[in-house]
């Protein structure tokens, strides 16, 4: 016994031993299977590839975990580690993510079997690395379910030449623009936005003045935007090196218009990605990757040249080059000498060129773009990747003695709101080469442009090279505040020793309030979308019209708030949300969503901390500015710690960054679900702070579900919630240069990759700014009055304005009988209060004649805004005040001398005066459906069962539906003719279910047919999300009559803003702008519509029951979800009208990013009926 447990303890010995190899850490290692293949990290995903000794992304440093006896294998390169992509015991693709040595995704057990051999098990479910059928290259390594006798868990662990090591792990390379330390050369620390004047009589004439977004006519401006000589080549050793030298020959060079996006003119390849890297993922090197754009296009650059002349009135003055936006990074040369270098392509970047000009004489400016750099990495946001300057370019002339920055914050003491001082940290310095006073006179003007006070300050003896700070202020009686309801703006101009800045404030306060945000003393609801810069012309080079059409959209739809995802605007478009009033979340430009490990690296937090400090010294002078963002996807770090500190040591806002609550002063999340979100709200341990979903209600494609749902609780029960951001603003999809601009784009349709295909199109307008159904519902749910019928029968209106009264309102009614206005009127609206309510009296009386009445409101403005015209509607509402509707059909109930029957062995005929009916008895579908001599349907396919629908929130494949067991009966019972028909429909995932479908066809002797079809949907996992029948009608019956909810499109769970009426449309009408293809056009809670020709010759479908859905296009929903784009559509154009009857639809929801319908608007089991009479229209 003694022996045996001997021999046993030095087995337990050996097997440990076995299991607990040890491994030097700054060795590399190659992980080889099979006939001599790889282990290879491929941005992100892990494949076989060709062993390759020279080869960086094959490189693996095995590491101790957390956890006793396991190890992690990290890529030195991108610092990344190999993961199981969280499938716990689940098979599954494994992949790589940021390095974390207690993530047991990232734990694996190194077993030795033989010298040499290894299998690998993941801690986070007990499965081994290795792969599934075959192993080939290219094909993707697994975890699978395997023991370790079999071969293919199999590694080999080859030792790599320590040199391959060494430059994996290198930090940088000899370029500035892979070198992550170097993000400016020669730039000058960020300044607030301000327009500098010689005098005040120059800036009192300049429109600009007033409305800043514009470009200054001042003396002391000089406009570089226009025409550049412009030179493209794909890579930096093609570059012509020394274009920047004042004798190089340019002549046979081509121009292009700055500012601009290079690729939207044909110069590269716009490449649409969303967090995969255009590059191979090895920070700070730009290289290439198989397959991808890059390897044909490496990195792009972009040489541009401009001549241009110094006014002779500038001599004396120190001179700056002012770029608001390049992508990625640039070098400058003036007059063929270097001034330096810049990265942040939505930061200003700002040189001084003074020693470089020649006052009075023509000068040369250079400047050499990056299409890529090391900031690259940081500007990983789910966007077209485009570059160039593409923003303005100026020259400013400032005195020697100048303005270097002016901070304007305000104070509100214990008058509260009547009285404001207003403090100035205004920053001078002193340039001159001897000591200098400067003398300073700042002015106040309210918002009508009446001078409220002055101040004078003299700052003397500033020395050569001095900085100092003074302190001018104001102290302001009775101040008109600023809110995005009330956007009032004083004017500050500051002069010092005769030149003038000026800026525009706002006075307003934030607060939070036990988690609850306040502004100027009032809970505010932040009602948002995200906004990308994109235009699908220009690209990310917005024309200052597009700011100013996406500002009037927003206001006039309901929204009062905007995150700049994912980097700071264009500075005019902070002057437009001054101006409107568009409360903002200022967002920085960092995002590293490919490679959240470049947070925690220290060598990376000069520049995150850089475009931080950059962001806030422009804007902080902004009263739209509510919220500084600290960025966005970018994983945790103490790269976001400093950056915090950056900040708060610069202003003091809330401090937003969902990728890291615990460091921001808020809590924020993208795309809960409502039962999360409400979780969230009460979280004990969370109270206090304010709690803002950042991103939510994914409005990709056919979207914008259970939007009401959401906002119900945010708006009425939650204790810390501020509001959110929809995602997004803008459909981000771009025209093809030569080609007609209505073609519109995706990721994949230049030909890039790797791309993420439509994931950009996610607005709730379209590219070229059209309204879509989407946004009328926000408008809906995002307006800030509410009405509701009282018990007592009055109408309550309810004012959730913050800031202003509905004195500057008409109330419109309008009754409603059967869908169809019957009575109308206009009144005024009191003083109703912010926050207060109003109960008036029922402006109508309900007729007592039979019928379905509603009641239409509207509030509509009185007078025309800076954002709307006068009848501009800001809230509506339709109140039901009796729901029988009065039907106009009379049905022969005698039936005598009347239809004739017969019947073949394929086909059932039904015949009465000016009428024929027939079915298939192979199909059970219609074939025959003539009135007056006027066949009504196409082909043989009609109103039969369809289940069909594809959008972008819930694609499903596979849904060829195939039909069995079809009987068709004729019947006569007491002089009335019957046709049933049924049938079993299989569709579906392997055609997984089932479904019944029973039709009675009941028809009558004067035409009419009565329709009672049963569909019975028992499934526990149903692929159909709606149930139906299809027809395809004849060519001829375009023009659409309905009662129904509309004007636009609807859904189940998208149908607020549609309210019940008569509405006229055409087939060609009902189409939808989604620039993918997908079901669309429905229309919910139909009492009957007609199709009729241009004679009013067609059918009338009308409902018997419940009201039921309907859709008519020219196209069939597969057709559309097969097709790539809104312009192709005229390939799959039908003549014929597809018309869909719907008994059930399943909720859109918004499943492309986030929750699928709420359960109330998912298919419910059971049987959907769907009952109704057709007739002829007339």
């Amino acid at each position: 016994m003694k022996h045996l447990l001997m021999t046993l303890s030095m087995l337990y010995a050996l097997v440990l031993c076995a299991s607990a190899q040890q491994f030097d850490k700054k060795q590399g290692y190659r992980l080889e299977i099979g006939d001599g293949l790889a282990l290879d990290c491929q941005n992100g995903t892990i494949t076989f590839s060709p062993s390759n000794k020279k080869s960086m992304t094959q490189v693996w440093q095995i590491h101790p975990s957390a956890r006793e006896g396991y190890w992690i294998l990290v890529n030195p390169y991108g610092q990344i580690a190999l993961d199981n992509g969280n499938h716990g015991a689940n098979e599954g693709e494994v992949l790589t993510w940021e390095t974390n040595a207690n993530n047991a995704n990232q734990q694996w057990n190194i077993k030795k079997q033989t010298d040499g051999v290894y299998t690998l098990t993941c801690a986070a479910g007990g499965l081994k690395l290795g792969y599934n059928d075959t192993c080939q290259p290219g094909g993707h390594v697994w975890q699978i379910k395997a023991s370790d006798s079999d071969v293919n868990v199999k590694w080999n662990l080859v030792k790599t030449d320590l040199k391959v090591v060494a430059e994996a792990e290198a930090q940088v390379s000899k370029h500035e623009w892979e070198n992550q330390y170097i993000y400016g050369i020669n730039k000058e620390p960020g300044r607030a936005t301000m327009l500098l004047y010689a005098d005040e009589t120059e800036m009192h004439k300049d429109e600009a003045y007033h409305k800043p977004w514009l470009w200054p006519n001042s003396s002391l401006r000089l406009m570089l935007n226009g025409k550049w000589q412009f030179n493209w080549v794909p890579s930096p050793e093609e570059r012509p090196a020394d274009f920047y030298k004042t004798n190089y020959d340019a002549s046979a060079w081509k121009t292009i218009q700055v500012p601009s996006c290079v690729e939207m003119l044909g110069y590269g390849t716009p490449i649409y990605t969303n967090i995969t890297y255009p590059f191979k993922n090895q920070p700070p090197f730009i290289r290439g990757q198989e397959g991808y754009t890059v390897v044909k296009e490496p990195n792009a650059v972009s040489s541009y040249r401009r001549t241009f002349n110094v006014p002779a009135q500038w001599n004396g003055r120190e001179i700056y080059l002012h770029f608001n936006g390049i992508y990625s990074a640039a070098y400058v040369w003036v007059n063929g000498q270097k001034v330096g270098y810049t990265q942040g392509p939505n930061n200003d970047a700002e040189f001084n060129v003074t020693k470089y000009l020649k006052i009075g004489q023509q000068n040369l400016v250079c400047v050499e773009v990056y299409r890529w750099s090391d900031g690259s990495y940081i500007e990983d946001q789910d966007m077209f990747r485009l570059s160039g300057i593409h923003r303005d370019v100026y020259l400013e002339a400032r005195q020697k003695v100048q303005v270097q920055d002016a901070y304007l914050t305000s104070h509100f003491g214990r008058r509260g709101y009547r009285q404001v001082t207003m403090n100035i940290d205004l920053t001078l310095q002193n340039l001159d080469k001897k000591t200098q006073d400067a003398i300073v006179e700042c002015k106040l003007y309210d918002p009508k442009g009446q001078l409220v006070q002055i101040c004078k300050m003299t700052a003397a003896n500033l020395l050569k090279g001095e900085k100092r700070t003074i302190h001018p202020n104001f102290q302001v009686r009775q101040p008109e505040l600023w809110t995005a309801e009330t956007p009032n703006l004083y004017t500050v101009d500051i002069k010092v020793n005769g030149d003038i800045s000026t800026q525009k404030y706002g006075f307003r306060k934030i607060e939070n309030r036990n988690g609850q945000v306040f502004i100027n003393g009032k809970r505010v609801m932040f009602k948002g979308a995200d906004r990308h810069d994109t235009h699908p012309i220009y690209g990310k080079a917005i024309p200052v019209e597009s700011m100013i059409e996406d500002i009037l959209l927003m206001k006039r739809y309901n929204l009062n708030t905007v995150r700049t995802s994912h980097y700071p605007n264009d500075p005019r478009m902070y002057a437009l949300y001054d101006y409107y009033g568009i409360y903002t979340m200022d967002e920085a430009d960092v995002e590293c969503h490919g490679n959240h490990s470049i947070s925690k690296n220290p060598s990376w937090e000069g520049q995150y901390v850089d475009r931080q400090e950059r962001m806030v010294l422009r804007d902080r002078n902004h009263p739209s500015v509510i919220f500084w963002s600290m960025g966005n996807e970018c994983g945790g770090g103490n790269n976001f710690v400093a950056s915090k500190k950056a900040i708060q040591a610069l202003d003091d806002r809330l401090i937003h960054y969902e990728g890291m609550n615990e460091v921001a002063d808020m809590d924020s999340r993208m795309y809960p679900s409502l039962d999360h979100m409400m979780k969230l709200d009460k979280q004990e341990n969370l109270q206090g702070r304010p709690f803002f979903l950042c991103e939510y209600a994914h409005a990709m494609g056919n979207s914008i579900g259970n939007l009401k749902e959401y906002w119900d609780y945010i708006e009425f029960e939650s204790k810390r919630m501020i509001g959110g951001c929809i995602w997004d603003w803008v459909d981000q999809s771009l025209c093809k240069y030569g080609e007609p601009q209505t073609n519109m784009y995706y990721g994949g349709g230049f030909g890039d990759y790797p791309n993420d295909n439509d994931f950009c199109c996610n607005g709730i307008i379209t590219a070229d700014r059209h309204v879509t159904p989407k946004l009328l519902q926000v408008k809906k749910v995002y307006q800030y009055i509410d009405f509701r019928k009282t018990d007592e029968g009055k109408i309550r209106i309810r004012n959730r304005y913050c800031f202003h009264d509905l004195s500057a309102y008409n109330l419109k009614y309008e009754l409603l009988r059967d869908g169809k206005i019957i009575k109308s009127g206009v009144t005024s609206m009191p003083a109703v209060q912010p926050t207060d309510s109003i109960d008036i009296d029922m402006p109508v009386t309900v007729p007592k004649e039979d019928g379905m009445y509603h009641l239409n409101l509207s509030l509509e403005q009185k007078q025309a805004t800076i954002w709307a015209p006068a009848g501009h509607s800001v809230a509506t509402e339709q109140i039901c005040l009796r729901n029988k509707i009065k039907s106009d059909l009379v049905f022969n109930t005698k039936y005598e001398n009347g239809v004739t029957a017969s019947e073949t062995d394929d086909v059932v005929t039904l015949k009465g005066k000016g009428f024929s009916f027939g079915i298939s008895k192979k199909t059970a579908a219609i074939i025959d459906l003539t009135y007056d001599g006027k066949q009504m349907v196409s082909g043989d396919e009609n109103f039969l069962f369809n289940g069909y629908r594809s959008i972008n929130n819930d694609r499903v494949g596979n849904l060829n539906v195939k039909r069995e067991g079809i009987f068709v009966k004729l019947i006569e019972k007491d002089g009335v003719n019957k046709v049933i028909t049924t049938q079993i429909v299989k569709g579906g995932k392997d055609s997984r279910s089932k479904v019944p479908v029973v039709t009675e066809y009941e028809i009558a002797p004067d035409g009419k047919i009565i329709v009672t079809s049963n569909i019975t949907n028992n499934e526990t996992n149903v692929d159909f999300h709606r149930m139906g029948l299809q027809a395809f009608l004849d060519k001829s019956l375009e023009n659409v009559e309905y009662l129904g909810r509309g004007p636009m499109e609807n859904y189940p769970d998208r149908k607020d803003c549609a309210f019940v009426g008569c509405y006229t449309t055409t087939v060609s009408g009902m189409q939808e702008e989604y620039i993918k293809p997908q079901s669309m056009g429905e229309r919910c809670d139909v009492n009957w519509v007609k199709l009729t020709d241009n004679k009013g010759k067609g059918i009338c479908i009308t409902s018997l029951d419940n009201t039921f859905m309907f859709s008519a296009q020219h196209y069939t929903d597969e057709d559309l979800w097969q097709t790539k784009y809104l312009h192709e559509l005229n390939k799959i154009h039908k003549s014929e009208v597809v018309l869909h009857l719907d008994g059930a639809m399943r909720g859109l929801g918004n499943a492309s990013c986030g929750p699928g319908p709420l359960k109330k608007y998912e298919m419910e089991k059971g049987m959907h009926k769907l009952h109704f009479c057709i007739s002829p229209a007339n």
